[in-house]
């Protein structure tokens, strides 16, 4: 058997020459810790896949992620996540429902999460870096659409050799994906969840996304694009118009109304802050931007005949589930788009905290989504 260098294996690995990977190493704006954290994780749920767990009889669960596993063949669940949410419900936006012992039990099913297409989290976006330029891409990077990104998400269910999905959950932006997806590939899901979340984009949410726009124009460094910090000041006002949506004035203003005594209110503006600025750390203005043009391509009845028909045609197993105060997608938006797939269920949830109420109402979801899980 022929000798193979280390520089071969290198290369194989990792897909560069041994110069470019040590420079790699040497870089001290690379976070190792947490890069060493994502590899461990995946490595117990590489192993997990190969293990005699899969033949237990139980389904197993998937939420998408954008990693290098095995191709396995095994049936899975799908849970397609929030607008600027990342790839890790279990320690970020679901801590509550996705984990060890909860009930999207990761010890039990096969869980995946993948970020979605020219977002902050991981996945192509603006802030990628062209090869061409050797900087982010910025306002070169192509115009992405929830098709493109449900595209991805199957290209990668390909990749792990997932032949049947048992349940896709589709929160918020994540349900436009779901829309989609059992339209794209009719026959793969068993059940669906569609949780706050719409069918098309409405005038609404898009009169929104276009303030947001305005917002980051608005700041000159947004433009100028010297560095991924440009539009910081705008990035701040933009996610500010973004949060009157996420909560009704019950579980926001009310929550935050200044004493009797107040010459000027401040409390919600503290709050507004606060939110704000703990966003930019993790967000930039260009993502941000190619999100909400991704949000804004959602018509699921685009090329179908309209959202009617194309939902018509769903012959999968159908729950939605709608947060009685969401401004987003309020209940008289979802619990007609239930009343266009045949057989489908529609559970309201009452809450106070408006569109956020799918990540504060977990225990009320988690009794709705038990009974797939047996």
């Amino acid at each position: 058997m022929p000798r193979i260098t280390a520089e071969a294996r290198l290369q194989s690995l990792f897909g560069c020459r041994k110069d470019m990977f040590y420079r790699v190493l040497s870089n001290d704006r690379i976070d190792w810790l947490r890069i060493l954290r994502h590899v461990n994780k995946k490595l117990a749920v590489n192993i997990a896949a190969r293990s005699d767990a899969k033949d237990t009889g139980h389904p197993t669960c998937m939420i998408v992620d954008d990693t290098d596993m095995p191709k396995t063949g095994r049936k899975g669940e799908m849970l397609c996540h929030v607008l600027t949410a990342d790839s890790d419900p279990e320690g970020s936006w679901w801590p509550n429902l996705v984990g060890p012992g909860k009930l999207i039990d990761t010890q039990k099913y096969f869980v995946i999460c993948a970020n979605v297409l020219g977002s902050a989290c991981g996945s192509s976006g603006p802030a990628s870096t062209n090869p061409n330029t050797g900087r982010p891409y910025y306002f070169d990077f192509p115009k992405v659409t929830v098709r493109d990104t449900v595209r991805a998400f199957d290209l990668l269910r390909q990749h792990l050799g997932i032949e049947r999905i048992d349940i896709l959950i589709g929160t918020s932006m994540g349900g436009f994906m779901s829309f989609e997806w059992v339209e794209m590939c009719p026959g793969l899901f068993g059940k669906i969840f569609f949780i706050a979340t719409g069918a098309r984009v409405t005038p609404w949410l898009a009169g929104f996304n276009a303030a947001s726009r305005l917002a980051l124009l608005a700041d000159p460094t947004f433009k100028e694009h010297r560095d991924l910090k440009g539009g910081m000041e705008g990035l701040k006002a933009a996610r500010a118009i973004a949060l009157l949506t996420y909560r009704c004035e019950e579980g926001l203003f009310k929550q935050n109304e200044d004493s009797d005594d107040t010459v000027f209110a401040g409390k919600v503006g503290s709050y507004y802050r606060h939110q704000t600025s703990k966003f930019v750390k993790d967000w930039d203005a260009y993502s941000y931007l190619y999100v909400c043009d991704e949000v804004d391509s959602n018509n699921v009845g685009r090329g179908r005949g309209g959202v009617a028909k194309a939902l018509s045609q769903i012959k999968a197993d159908c729950t939605f589930v709608c947060m009685s105060s969401d401004e987003m997608f309020p209940p008289e938006d979802m619990r007609p788009l239930s009343e266009m797939i045949p057989g489908s269920r529609y559970h309201q949830i009452e809450t106070p905290y408006g569109h956020d109420g799918f990540l504060i109402e977990t225990a009320a979801i988690a009794d709705i989504l038990r009974p797939a899980l047996g």
